[in-house]
């Protein structure tokens, strides 16, 4: 039957929802691409090729998700892959779940073209319920999902799924600080965030007024502070003058941004223990290959 192909691309955090509800994200230009093929076996499957010990739960269920919205019922193979780190704060997970959402909603319209094309918000939605009823994300991550997908940057209410603003994203390298350890949702105390939502507040307001280099390093001192993440990571590459730096959502990664040379900043992260990797910012859509 029929095949798609989708991209959607990764984000970081100016501003971590877990404490206020109350989101920023802006994209980067890594990426995850989704390969879904519908058949009438009535299940569906998945594989993560670069991860295969991964829980494919939030990928099945975004294919459940578009089967319900349009009242189809297929089986479908799904395959995704990803130089996302995993379980880093990276939005991993909205990637896969945009990439995944608009490769069977493509599948699908080519079996019945006579239904309707969800709009990028409904296709952005159903990838968030997914991500809530796979309990991968807390927040519903709603500004990470519509960054990944809408590139540039956006500043959300994501308990009402809106987006308050948004833009481009000026051209800057984002440098990541990617330690060993991983830190999956579920292990993130919720209520020791919330301890500091007044600051949590002040750095949404920030970048609602548009100081998002202000509102990302605020954000990435005060969860580092409240998660127990060392700050000393974000504050080096300050040091070693980035614009911004920050925890990236609930960690364990660190983003720092840069029009400069980044071998500065990288030489300040000599002394940790963890990889680098290097980015830049993104302004394109999520979208089907071709």
């Amino acid at each position: 039957m029929t095949e798609s192909k989708a991209v959607s691309y990764g984000a970081a955090t100016i501003v971590n929802a877990i404490a206020t509800g109350k989101g920023a994200a802006f994209g980067i230009d890594l990426e995850t691409k989704a390969f879904v093929e519908l058949n009438n076996s009535g299940s569906i499957k998945a594989k993560i090729r670069n991860a295969s010990r991964e829980d494919t739960t939030l990928i099945k269920l975004c294919v459940r998700g578009v089967f319900d919205h349009f009242g189809v019922d297929y089986g479908a193979w799904v395959e995704t892959e990803s130089n996302i780190p995993i379980a880093r704060g990276l939005k991993s997970s909205s990637a896969a779940a945009n990439a995944v959402v608009l490769a069977v909603v493509d599948a699908v319209l080519k079996e019945n073209p006579g239904l309707d094309k969800p709009s990028d918000l409904d296709m952005i939605n159903l990838g968030v319920d997914a991500a809530v009823k796979a309990r991968v994300t807390i927040t519903g991550a709603f500004d990470d999902a519509a960054a990944s997908f809408f590139g540039g940057f956006v500043v959300t209410d994501n308990i009402e799924r809106r987006i308050l603003r948004s833009g481009e994203m000026e051209s800057l390298s984002v440098i990541l600080f990617i330690p060993e350890e991983k830190i999956y949702t579920s292990e993130v105390d919720v209520g020791k965030t919330k301890l500091l939502r007044d600051g949590v507040e002040l750095a949404w307001n920030e970048a609602l007024n548009g100081n998002l280099f202000t509102a990302l390093t605020l954000n990435g001192v005060l969860y580092a502070a409240s998660l127990g993440q060392d700050p000393s990571v974000a504050l080096a590459a300050l040091d070693a003058g980035a614009l911004a730096a920050g925890l990236c959502g609930k960690g364990p990664a660190v983003a720092a941004l840069s029009r400069d040379d980044t071998n500065a900043v990288r030489a300040a992260w000599d002394s940790f223990d963890g990889s680098v990797i290097e980015a830049k910012t993104n302004n394109r859509h999520a979208r089907i290959l071709r």
